[in-house]
């Protein structure tokens, strides 16, 4: 299902353009310093859930895109210290303050961070155990969350899991509030496609093995593991 057309998709006209990648990684750059406080209050329990569905043990290659605050990253890390973590985001300045402080808290550990565009990623196909990805799908185009996910699944050996975390929709006022900030600031709030997540994870031939619910105070997230 390599050509699958994303119109099927995404029926509503709930896209971004395409450009909007450029702005965002401007956003994520000059945030980089402020961006954990988000992390803390909202996404720690999601990273905690998506940490047991991943499975990642001890001595294995996995990869996370979108490290963000890092959070995740060091999370990831702290479990595979014997192994080699790769962390990828589209700022720099996030990239290299989520590598600093990885590096500080396990010196030991091999782990690296670059800022790397998901959409075409510089590794062999099925290098890594375990790839996850965390509120990244929000801030891409229709097409662009299908040339992410085929990305992903390229890079995953076989039966290795890709685990997923996305904002959730399945709070009203919430989807009404985000819906507002979408619009004012879509390079950063981008638009929620959590609804959508499972069949966009079928569509590049990776099957859902476990789905979960989040809510962190009045912030829902939706957690997916699936394997290759």
């Amino acid at each position: 299902m390599n050509n699958y057309d994303s119109t099927l998709l995404f029926p509503r006209p709930e896209t971004l353009p395409r450009t909007i990648a450029e702005r965002t990684r401007r956003i994520y750059d000059y945030l980089a310093g402020v961006y954990p406080i988000s992390t803390f209050f909202f996404h720690s329990k999601a990273h905690k859930c998506a940490m047991e569905f991943s499975g990642i043990r001890d001595g294995m290659r996995v990869l996370e895109v979108a490290t963000g605050s890092g959070e995740m990253f060091r999370r990831i890390v702290r479990a595979n210290q014997g192994g080699e973590t790769i962390g990828l985001d589209l700022s720099p300045n996030m990239a290299a303050r989520t590598q600093r402080q990885a590096r500080q808290k396990f010196p030991r550990a091999t782990s690296y961070c670059q800022a790397v565009d998901a959409r075409q990623m510089p590794f062999l196909d099925n290098t890594f155990d375990a790839v996850v990805c965390c509120y990244l799908l929000e801030l891409l185009s229709c097409d662009d969350i299908l040339l992410a996910l085929r990305e992903f699944r390229r890079v995953l050996k076989r039966r290795g899991t890709f685990t997923l975390v996305c904002i959730g929709q399945n709070a009203e006022a919430f989807n009404h509030a985000y819906r507002v900030c979408g619009r004012l600031a879509p390079a950063f709030w981008g638009r929620q496609v959590e609804e959508r997540v499972p069949e966009m994870i079928e569509a590049v031939n990776l099957k859902v093995i476990r789905d979960k619910m989040v809510r962190q105070g009045f912030y829902p997230s939706r957690v997916l593991s699936a394997r290759k």
